[in-house]
């Protein structure tokens, strides 16, 4: 399957140039097999809006980039230069900064995420592990990390030094060094952090939660205003062009949909009641998101901004979503995996697969209510790759002393020519916060695209990050 998503409009300004419509092809693995198309005969530049070259950022070769075209390569500039002054002119441009708002701002895959910005703004790393930092999508005007400004919301009094501080000495996945350097920048980004809500955000949560902002016995629509309050606040402040806000927080426990949650207005009446249980927290902050035209993306199993209210309240707004539950590890393979038995017509007999993991994530998990959903989501996918049901089984457990680190041994029975049956094995072992960090500077820079080209909803191009994509039921990682 290739997904088309359409350049809307006849001709908006996208960093200077005249765009016609056009569309950007999104394939394997999130790959562009095409880009932008824009016909250098329709499109011309706005000089007088066009600023000046900046240095080159990271992500693609000259050559890679010459190969493209000059068309191609002055767009790219365009975009890298979004959001500062001008040299020659010494006036202020219009800011084309993009903020991205954390839920669950100080865990380990926040405070990765934040080092990893710090340090990509300051050259101190390369930004391996994120897609769109491939060439082929040095073509597309994102926004330039530097351009990229961190804000949240989190449950525990803690900020993003000390949630570096803390995954460093724990997983040691980054040198105390390279958290020195990025002090500045992460204390600077601290002081946009804000209390959240954990209600009904299980057990686990509540009991880790010390920081919050909600007042019991206040409507949930009081909650929800205070949240997007939070997050238009923080766009006003940073004169952002947009903000992305993605939930990074710990899984909930399934939530049941109901009526309520069939239609904006029936949910809107629900808010303003004075019911407790209507939405669970990431519905709250999805809600508070979708309210304020931002992009939301759930990088987690728990409810987010899955439920068709919502999806007709972006509608209305503006606001573009994704999710569900990034795809980082064991899923991840079994989805490359899985179409390679389908294209040899080998019959999968069983799949069973093994994962255990440290830190808050694992130990959230370890409640058995809050594991069902990471169940649910991780099981599914197999069948719907193959076309039938092989016997699945997926089982998680907490070992406190891999803190980020997880492990997932997987064991795969299959039966090939004259019923001969066989067998293959993996081991996968990965440091939970590095690969999921990545992927949401890649979803935050990708979301804020999809809006700057007048996008609006959801964007089911975007499947090939998550275990349970939305608007799609496509789970193959190739298509």
């Amino acid at each position: 399957m290739v997904t088309k998503t359409t350049l809307g409009g006849s001709g908006p300004k996208l960093n200077g140039w005249d765009v016609r419509p056009g569309e950007i092809i999104i394939g394997a693995g999130g790959r562009p097999v095409g880009c932008v198309v824009l016909r250098s005969r329709e499109a011309r530049p706005d000089r007088s809006a066009s600023p000046a070259p900046q240095r080159r950022e990271a992500g693609g070769s000259a050559g890679e980039r010459g190969r493209h075209g000059g068309l191609e390569r002055s767009l790219s500039n365009s975009s890298r230069s979004g959001g500062r002054s001008s040299r020659r002119s010494g006036k202020t441009e219009e800011s084309r900064g993009v903020g991205l708002w954390l839920v669950g701002a100080c865990g380990g895959v926040g405070s990765t995420v934040a080092v990893a910005l710090a340090a990509f703004s300051r050259r101190l790393a390369d930004p391996l592990g994120c897609v769109t930092a491939l060439p082929e999508l040095a073509r597309l005007p994102l926004v330039a990390f530097p351009d990229i400004v961190l804000g949240g919301h989190e449950v525990r009094r803690t900020d993003w030094t000390e949630g570096a501080a803390e995954i460093q000495s724990k997983a040691e996945v980054f040198s105390e060094a390279l958290v020195a350097r990025c002090g500045p920048t992460l204390r600077r980004w601290s002081r946009n952090l804000r209390p959240g809500t954990a209600l009904h955000s299980g057990n686990p949560v509540a009991r880790m939660a010390d920081w919050s902002n909600g007042r019991p016995g206040r409507p949930l629509m009081a909650m929800v205003e205070r949240l997007r309050a939070d997050m238009d606040g923080f766009k006003r402040r940073h004169r952002l062009a947009r903000v992305v806000v993605v939930n990074v927080a710990s899984t909930e426990p399934p939530f049941p949909v109901g009526e309520v949650h069939r239609s904006w207005s029936a949910l809107r009446r629900a808010l303003a009641s004075r019911r407790t249980g209507v939405l669970p927290a990431s519905s709250l902050y999805a809600s508070a998101a979708v309210l304020g035209g931002h992009g939301y993306v759930n990088f987690t199993p728990s409810t987010g901004a899955t439920l068709p209210a919502l999806f007709e309240l972006a509608g209305q707004t503006g606001a573009v979503l994704a999710g569900d539950d990034g795809k980082t590890g064991e899923t991840l393979i079994k989805s490359v995996l899985a179409p390679m038995f389908a294209a040899r017509n080998l019959r999968l007999l069983s799949w069973s697969g093994h994962n255990i993991l440290g830190n808050r994530d694992g130990q959230v998990l370890a409640d058995p209510v809050t594991k069902k959903s990471k169940i649910q989501s991780k099981n599914h996918l197999i069948a719907s790759i193959v076309g039938y049901q092989p016997q699945t089984s997926v089982s998680i457990d907490f070992v406190e002393s891999l803190h980020d680190w997880k492990t997932a041994w997987d064991f795969i029975h299959f039966q090939g020519l004259l019923g001969t049956k066989m067998s293959l094995q993996f081991i996968w072992q990965g440091c939970d916060s590095v690969l999921a960090a990545p992927l949401v500077i890649d979803l935050a820079r990708l979301a804020a695209f999809h809006q700057q080209i007048g996008g609006v909803g959801v964007m089911a191009h975007l499947a090939c990050f998550f275990k349970r994509p939305v608007g799609t039921s496509e789970q193959d990682f190739f298509k």
